[in-house]
């Protein structure tokens, strides 16, 4: 029975990973920053499923404590690495606090959750970790996020080289029609799905399909999937 560990999956894109290796009979611990929260998602996600989740508490902005929040997980096969601080960023005017939290999360948060767990991960282990469209499509106010998610690329590579055989591998979406963010702010949705070339914005549906691909593909190694339906 594998063991998959979804740091950042009680909403959103992550829980519905997490539901669809819950499906699959997988163990899956998620995480959230808030210890009740992820065991109120855990508790629903194993409802009528053929293995069990769990859920902890971990917050990928305070590094320093990701080591005992992980403490209890003993063996793991995948790890997808979900979770997003939203920070609006402009050079005028720039939040400080804001941009240091994400990018404190992106990127030393993302490799002490790898550090801290790569000797508990089995020899043909896959590690995801999610980034996004903004790296190619910059927009006023991404600065941050957008360097940010430039940053998961760099450690795709310098992960898949030093972590050998197991394999690296990111994902970046695009705008999500149904995720909990953009099926509150509809409006927002207009110009990104007339710049798509295929006329249609994603689902977290499409974005489990790509990420259970990357994850579970024995060649899949070393790639930046961009999903967006293409951008005009």
């Amino acid at each position: 029975m594998k063991s998959v560990v979804l740091i950042g999956a009680t909403q959103g894109t992550g829980r519905e990973l997490a539901a669809e290796y819950a499906r699959r009979g997988a163990n899956v611990a998620i995480t959230g920053r808030n210890a009740e929260r992820a065991a109120d998602a855990a508790a629903e996600l194993s409802k009528d499923a053929a293995g069990t989740v769990t859920g902890l508490a971990l917050d990928l902005a305070c590094p320093g404590e990701i080591g005992d929040a992980l403490a209890q997980v003993e063996r793991v096969d995948r790890l997808a690495i979900i979770g997003v601080v939203r920070a609006a960023s402009r050079v005028v005017g720039y939040d400080v606090a804001a941009a240091t939290e994400l990018a404190v999360s992106k990127v030393v948060g993302y490799t002490t959750v790898v550090s801290t767990l790569h000797l508990r991960m089995t020899r043909d282990a896959s590690i995801l970790l999610f980034g996004g469209v903004a790296k190619y499509h910059p927009y006023p106010g991404s600065t941050t996020v957008t360097a940010m998610n430039g940053a998961v690329s760099g450690l795709v590579r310098t992960m898949s080289i030093e972590l050998a055989p197991m394999r690296v591998n990111a994902i970046h979406p695009g705008h999500l029609e149904d995720s909990p963010y953009w099926s509150a702010n509809p409006a927002g949705l207009e110009a990104p799905r007339k710049q798509t070339l295929t006329g249609r914005l994603g689902t977290m549906h499409d974005i489990v399909d790509g990420s259970i691909f990357l994850l579970e593909n024995p060649l899949a190694n070393g790639i930046d999937l961009r999903l967006d339906g293409g951008r005009v």
